[in-house]
């Protein structure tokens, strides 16, 4: 059996339930993890500065934001992946043609095109953001990630301006009208990479847990890879292992299955 050094968990869908609570067992896995001399991340979409009260009640500091643009490890940046500012400026020109609703996170605040709009205010509800604003050119070249709302299944084929980026439906109840944006060479996966070889652990040794297809790179880039049991059906390819639902014990459970946790 591999000796595992390395566990990164996605947040929404994987520990978070759709009403915001983890199950204890979440915490408990993640402590025997810790315990057994293994580095705990969380790897998410989100910005990080909307998961700190969440990482401190997890006793979690390592992190991978942004779907990966941003990775740090115990204060230490590791990944720092701004998006290009003329790939934003033409994203907001095609939102605003479309009549479609962004959100740009740089580290610091979610910023969106509209606050007003029915979809935006359920966005901003779904994942409990705290630090929203309306976007200012001034904040172009800080971009770490988007997020495209309101938009029908064939609309993210006109944000295709650029090859290498591709676009994964949010894995939320209510939200699958929702995109991240995803860099083909800025993503969960790579990142991973890039703390791996940091810390000198083999690929084969690390453990990620996800639902959505913004999780693929990273479930294909460890030795053991779960899919939740609630993850979109299209993330199972990508995946060594499934395990149950975020609503039943999903992360412990997994990693019982591999021996990490009792």
């Amino acid at each position: 059996m591999a000796k595992y050094q390395a566990l990164f968990l996605d947040i929404d869908g994987t520990i978070l339930k759709p009403d915001h609570t983890y199950d204890e067992s979440t915490k408990d896995a993640i402590k025997q993890a810790r315990n057994n001399g293994v580095e705990v991340f969380l790897a998410t979409g989100r910005p990080l500065h909307e998961i700190s009260e969440l990482a401190d009640e997890l006793d979690v500091h390592s992190f991978i934001g942004y779907n990966g643009a941003l990775a740090i490890y115990k204060d230490e940046v590791i990944v720092n992946e701004p998006m290009q500012e003329s790939t934003i400026h033409q994203f907001l020109q095609i939102a605003e043609k479309n009549n479609h609703d962004i959100v740009l996170y740089t580290s610091e605040k979610n910023y969106f095109n509209s606050l007003d709009k029915p979809e935006v205010k359920g966005f901003i509800e779904a994942f409990n953001l705290q630090k929203n604003d309306v976007f200012t050119s001034e904040y172009a070249d800080k971009i770490l990630g988007a997020t495209l709302i309101n938009l029908k299944d064939e609309d993210p084929a006109l944000y295709e301006i650029d090859s290498a980026y591709h676009f994964s439906q949010v894995n939320v109840d209510g939200l699958r009208h929702c995109y991240d944006v995803i860099r083909d060479s800025v993503n969960k996966g790579r990142a991973i990479v890039e703390i791996l070889k940091l810390l000198n652990i083999p690929t084969e040794n690390a453990i990620a847990f996800g639902d959505g297809l913004n999780d693929k790179e990273m479930l294909q880039v460890v030795g053991a890879g779960f899919a939740m049991g609630n993850a979109n059906p299209k993330l199972f390819e990508y995946a060594k292992y499934q395990t149950t639902s975020v609503e039943d014990n999903g992360i412990f459970n997994g990693l019982k299955t591999i021996g990490l946790v009792k």
